[in-house]
């Protein structure tokens, strides 16, 4: 009787908190948007320069590849200075420079090009320089197929049937669209156990809280329920109207299975949001443990390098991090629609972690607040 009395004290104290259920909706309809359409994995409209000194034929057939939606040419250039301008303004970032002989050696069979890129963004200048690549073989195997059809010869090649799966289209915005709702399950969890816990420590109720027959358990058990049905329930809406709905995501496993285990990873984020609360003195700190915790555990949660690419030591620490079974039954469930069998070991290294995660939150806040 006494927990529910305290839950709806927590209740009344977050409806009454405006900023933060403004924060709330701005993480799961905003920041979720500008997630999926602000980050893009695909090379597109890649701003390029062109140095022509061969000015023929050849040269320009070659250009006439470098097109839209993947690269975009901003002008042409007529001396190095000129190039090195474009790329130091940072107004280009690949310049392509075909040499004055370029023709002539194409029909030997030794046509060469020079490519600069920007690599400050490294990513997207890798993905740039395989789609220059690509181009620069198929335009390479149409001449040979031209010189070879012209003396009636054919020439033997192998053509490649792609099928990808659960992605048909690949498109970054089903996997960015659903790493941010991750991101901010992950973020809003631990903010708003954080949050409440310090409030009240500010102003001195949790002392006045705590004199009463309540114990320090049920208050601990309050505010974690709290965060759980917030959570889960924003985490849903989020689902069906922003990534379902705006991006397109189909949802094609068990949504109570994805309900179930949210909470239960809520759960465990919550209670590193309760042992937050009890190191700091206010919420700005607060804010900047969060993130300091936040940051690392997203680099190491495999959403942009695989476990097996990181360093061994690396890889090793990323099992402590719940985040990266999340992530891992997230995209099993929601895109693959994968059932128990297969998300099983992610959910029970979520469990494992949340209950080492709850020890440590409870013994921090019995050390704070005992009774």
């Amino acid at each position: 009787m006494r927990l529910f009395s305290l839950l709806k004290k927590e209740f009344l104290q977050f409806f009454r908190d405006r900023v933060l259920i403004f924060i709330l909706i701005y993480a799961f309809t905003v920041v979720v948007y500008t997630g999926g359409r602000g980050i893009s994995l695909e090379v597109k409209r890649f701003p390029v320069i062109i140095q022509d000194q061969s000015n023929s034929r050849a040269s320009r057939e070659f250009i006439a590849k470098i097109r839209l939606p993947y690269f975009k040419i901003l002008g042409f250039v007529n001396s190095d200075k000129e190039l090195i301008e474009w790329l130091d303004r940072g107004k280009a970032s690949m310049a392509i420079i075909i040499p004055p002989d370029f023709e002539r050696k194409l029909k030997k069979g030794k046509a060469k090009i020079q490519v600069i890129i920007d690599g400050t963004m490294s990513m997207t200048s890798t993905m740039a320089i395989s789609y220059i690549s690509d181009i620069t073989y198929n335009y390479s195997l149409e001449i040979l197929e031209y010189d070879l059809y012209k003396k009636n010869y054919s020439i033997p090649m192998t053509e490649e049937k792609l099928r990808v799966l659960f992605n048909p289209n690949v498109l970054s915005t089903w996997f960015m669209s659903l790493l941010e709702l991750f991101n901010m399950i992950t973020m809003t969890s631990l903010l708003i156990t954080a949050a409440a816990l310090i409030r009240e420590k500010e102003y001195g109720t949790i002392e006045q809280l705590l004199i009463t027959p309540v114990k320090s358990w049920e208050v601990f058990l309050a505010k974690i329920i709290l965060t759980i049905i917030v959570i889960s329930i924003l985490s849903l809406i989020s689902l069906f109207i922003m990534v379902k709905g705006v991006f397109g995501v189909p949802v094609r496993g068990n949504i109570f299975l994805f309900f179930t285990v949210t909470c239960i990873y809520v759960f465990s984020m919550a209670s590193i949001g309760i042992a937050i609360a009890t190191m700091v003195n206010n919420l700005p700190q607060a804010m900047m443990v969060i993130i300091a915790i936040l940051v690392p555990m997203l680099m190491i949660s495999g959403a942009w390098s695989p476990p097996e690419a990181m360093h061994p030591v690396i890889k090793y620490i990323s099992l402590l991090s719940p985040m990266r079974y999340f992530l891992d039954f997230g995209y099993g469930v929601l895109l693959k629609g994968n059932n128990l069998e297969y998300v099983w070991k992610d959910i029970l290294g979520i469990i494992l972690i949340g209950i080492l995660l709850l020890i440590f939150s409870a013994l921090r806040f019995r050390q704070s607040f005992a009774k």
